[in-house]
C-alpha cells in the first residue's frame, strides 16, 4: 500500500546555500555496462581521485547495495526496474546534500536510466550517464566472477548479455571503451567533462 498522509519536510538551508557554504555542487554519476565491463573499477577509481582533490563523493556499487537496501529483489525484469528506482533515488538525496554519488549498476534498460535521469532533471541535478563499454568477447574473456561461464552452462538465469538483454546508451555525456584505454586515462576523461561543465573546480 502506498502511503497517502505524508508530507515533505523542507532543511533550513536551500541547495543553492549548502553548496555555497560546503564549496561543491552535487550532482550524480551514473555508469552503466555489462559485468566485467570496468565500471565498478572506474567508478572507485574517481572516488578516490575525486576524495584526493577534497571533494565529497560516494560510491554506490551494485553487487554492495544487494547486501541490504535491496537485497529482497531478485534480476528479473520488474525487479531490475525497481532496483534501478531505488538507487536513483538514494542517489538523488546523496546529490541533493551536494555529494558527488557514483553508481556502477549494470542497468540493463534505457527506460530505466531515463526514468533516474528524469528524476534528476525534475529535482534540478545534473545526472551524468557513463557508458563502460567493452564488446562481449572482452568481458566473457576478463569474467573475474565466472560469471558469464555459469550463465553459459545454464547455472545463472537472467543474466545480461548472455540470457538477458543489455540496451547501451544512445547518447550518454561520456562514452570509455575500456578494452582500448587504461583506468587512468578513462578517470581523466570523466575529469575532463567534469571541469568543462564546471560540476568541479580546475585542476
Amino acid at each position: 500500500m502506498v502511503a497517502t498522509n505524508i508530507t515533505w519536510h523542507h532543511g533550513a538551508f536551500t541547495r543553492e546555500e549548502r553548496q555555497k557554504e560546503l564549496g561543491q555542487k552535487g550532482l550524480t554519476i551514473w555508469f552503466t555496462g555489462l559485468s566485467a565491463s570496468g565500471k565498478s573499477t572506474l567508478a572507485s577509481a574517481l572516488e578516490q581521485h575525486l576524495i584526493s582533490l577534497k571533494i565529497a563523493a560516494y560510491r554506490l556499487d551494485g553487487d554492495n547495495i544487494r547486501f541490504g537496501l535491496n537485497k529482497d529483489l531478485g534480476f528479473g525484469p520488474e525487479a531490475r526496474t525497481e532496483n534501478i528506482r531505488r538507487i536513483a533515488e538514494v542517489s538523488k538525496l546523496f546529490a541533493d546534500s551536494t555529494q558527488i554519488a557514483i553508481t556502477a549498476f549494470i542497468s540493463p534498460y534505457i527506460s530505466d536510466r531515463e526514468a533516474a535521469r528524469k528524476l534528476h532533471d525534475e529535482a534540478n541535478i545534473p545526472f551524468v550517464e557513463i557508458y563502460a563499454d567493452a564488446p562481449l568477447s572482452v568481458v566473457e574473456e576478463r569474467d573475474p566472477k565466472g560469471l558469464y561461464k555459469k550463465a553459459k552452462a545454464g547455472e545463472i538465469k537472467e543474466f545480461t548479455g548472455i540470457s538477458a538483454p543489455y540496451e547501451a546508451p544512445v547518447n550518454p555525456e561520456v562514452h570509455i571503451r575500456t578494452d582500448q584505454v587504461s583506468i587512468e586515462e578513462g578517470v581523466q576523461h570523466i575529469l575532463d567533462y567534469l571541469r568543462a561543465k564546471e560540476y568541479i573546480p580546475q585542476a
